[in-house]
Parts: structure tokens; C-alpha cells; sequence
């Protein structure tokens, strides 16, 4: 089964071909056993404002192909991709990754970008792929997993002198939580750039809580934060917390407020009745890891990144 070259749409996709699209990252999953595709680009299929969707088609017009390009940072363009089990070995995300490369060169003529291309679980075949068209791992990201049976949740952490914990306040806290999590992830190339667009993007979903996302101030002035994510049960796997963002202001570093945060984080999750408790960080991010550990989380997948 071969597909034609991917057509280039720009800009949202409309509602049913974004349907087809989470139809075929959902097949991919279940045949990998790991989604191709992470939150932002399924969040992006129609919202977002700086991306560019590679759709590829087979003689029947079925989808069999997409990728992702991301456009809005300055110097390098972010790239998913996925290809349908049934339609693989046939050139298919060959024909999309060179489509990304090119597109990455040529969206702004005189500022051309760096291509990196994310894939999760680090799957054999996109090793394959990615050798195929030289380019290397540059970047891995950890996916850790706390077993709370074995590890039970301190529900009372102490947290540094003056400082407490409350609440996110809807209509209150955007804007000074988007200024943390600006100063907290300055380095990092997804979290430091979310937008006013991507908070409320995610406060419109359906897992979004108010009461999992905890904000740590002193004297009125915000220094930290955890936000906590439940994803259901869905058939095959229990339903499971994420510590989603735990992010401290540089000014606030080496209070032990990271660590106070996640064990608060881990404690409203358990509160919940869950039983175990997934996060991501980078492997390169000794501080976060060391943390990590100490409350029991382990290593139990890597996604990479290709450039």
C-alpha cells in the first residue's frame, strides 16, 4: 500500500479531518503500544496558529500518513509524525520526514529553521527511519512511574518557612502563573514559551481540575507550583495520576520547594484513589531525576527526540 506526497494544510484542520487523524494515532497506539503523538500536536490539530499538518493518502483518499510541524519558535521547528501499521515499509514516513526537512528550511526564507522530530517510545522502527535519513538522538525524554502501594504518599510534606499552598483561581492566576512558568522553564524549549492560548487550551479539557493544580506563594509573591493530570481508565490500562508541571522560580531554587510540591502533587493524586503516578522529565536533568527518585518514581520508558 503506497501513499501519494502529503498534502500541506496550514492553519487548523476542520473537525473531521482532525477525527481522522486521532483515528490513526489511536490504530498506531494500539499496534506500538505507545501513542505516536503527544498532548500538544493533538491540542494543535485545531487550535494551533503556527502549524503546518503533511496529510498522506493512499489511492482511496483513506489517511495513512500525517505529520506535525511546529513553527513557532524562532530557530527550530518541532516535528510528530505517525503512519498507519497496515501502510508502513511502503516509503510513507520516509516521503513525510524528507516533507518536514524541506519545509523547515523553506518556511522562512530568511531565517531557516532546524528540524527535530519527536518519537515516542523509542521504537525500532523510527530508529530505522531516522538512520535512513542521518540524523541522530539529540534529546531524551523520561517517562517514570511511583507505585503507591509500595510507595505511600506523604500527605503532609513540609513546605519552606512563610511559605503556603493553595488552589489555582480561574480568572485570577493565569498571567502570573504563565510569568513563573516562564522564569521556571526559561531554558526549556516547550514548557518556557506556553502561551495564554495553550494554558486555556488545556483548562478546556475535560481531565483539567482546579483543585489538582497547586499554587505555592509567600507574601503574595508566587514562587512555585505543581499541576497534577488524571487520564481514566480507558479498557486497558487502570486509570493513572500525572505530576504534569511542577515548575519554581529561580529566585525560590534550593528551598526544597520542588520537592515539597511533587509530594503535595503525589498526595492530592492519592486522595483520588489512584494508584500509581506517571511524570516526564529530560534525561539530561540530574536535579529533577535525584528528586524523582527520592519519592520512588523509576524509569519505565523514554521517548527521544531526532535532529
Amino acid at each position: 500500500m503506497s501513499a501519494s506526497l502529503p498534502v500541506v494544510h496550514r492553519g487548523p484542520l476542520d473537525g473531521a479531518t482532525a477525527g481522522q487523524v486521532r483515528a490513526l494515532a489511536e490504530a498506531a497506539a494500539a499496534a506500538d503500544g505507545v501513542p505516536p503523538l503527544s498532548e500538544q500536536p493533538l491540542l494543535q490539530l485545531t487550535q494551533g496558529l503556527h502549524t503546518v499538518h503533511l496529510l498522506a493518502r493512499d489511492g482511496d483518499a483513506r489517511l495513512v500518513g500525517y505529520a506535525q510541524l511546529d513553527l513557532g519558535a524562532p530557530d527550530v521547528a518541532s516535528a510528530e509524525l505517525v503512519v498507519d501499521p497496515a501502510a508502513r515499509r511502503s516509503g510513507t514516513g520516509r516521503r513525510l520526514l524528507e516533507a518536514l526537512r524541506t519545509m523547515a528550511s523553506t518556511a522562512d526564507p530568511g531565517a531557516p529553521r532546524s528540524l527535530v522530530v519527536w518519537a515516542h517510545g523509542d521504537l525500532p522502527a523510527a530508529r530505522a527511519l531516522a538512520a535512513g535519513v542521518g540524523v541522530g538522538v539529540v534529546r531524551e525524554l523520561w517517562k517514570m512511574t511511583l507505585d503507591l502501594d509500595r510507595h505511600p504518599a506523604d500527605r503532609s510534606p513540609a513546605v519552606p518557612n512563610g511559605v503556603t499552598v493553595r488552589a489555582f483561581r480561574r480568572g485570577e492566576d493565569e498571567e502570573r502563573w504563565r510569568w513563573l512558568n516562564a522564569r521556571a522553564f526559561a531554558e526549556h524549549p516547550e514548557q518556557g514559551r506556553l502561551t495564554r492560548e495553550d494554558l486555556e487550551a488545556r483548562m478546556a479539557e475535560p481531565w483539567f481540575d482546579p483543585e489538582g493544580f497547586l499554587l505555592a506563594e509567600r507574601d503574595g509573591v508566587l514562587l512555585g507550583s505543581v499541576w497534577t493530570k488524571v487520564h481514566p481508565a480507558d479498557g486497558h490500562d487502570e486509570s493513572v495520576g500525572e505530576i504534569y508541571v511542577v515548575g519554581v522560580d529561580p529566585g525560590a531554587q534550593g528551598l526544597g520547594l520542588g520537592g515539597a510540591l511533587t509530594r503535595l502533587g503525589i498526595a492530592h493524586l492519592a486522595d483520588r484513589g489512584l494508584r500509581r503516578v506517571i511524570l516526564y522529565t529530560d534525561g539530561d536533568n540530574a536535579v529533577a531525576i535525584r528528586t524523582y527518585t527520592g519519592v520512588g518514581f523509576v524509569r519505565t520508558g523514554v521517548d527521544v527526540q531526532f535532529g
